[in-house]
């Protein structure tokens, strides 16, 4: 399982801070971890799969 920061999940998806929360907050977005106090990040994989229902969605 490999966890990605903000940094890498930005350029995956190409969506702000701000459009990244409000999905995740409506349940539409995979949950970000807890890695540390200030430190959060993604399991790759749920992203991925995430990115993959989108294209699905729309017939490619």
């Amino acid at each position: 399982m490999r966890i990605i920061r903000k940094a890498e999940l930005k350029n995956k998806v190409g969506y702000s801070d701000m459009h990244i929360l409000r999905i995740e907050k409506a349940g539409n977005f995979p949950r970000r971890i807890q890695l540390g106090p200030n430190s959060v990040g993604w399991i790759e994989a749920e992203i991925d799969d995430w990115i993959e229902q989108r294209v699905a969605r729309r017939g490619g």
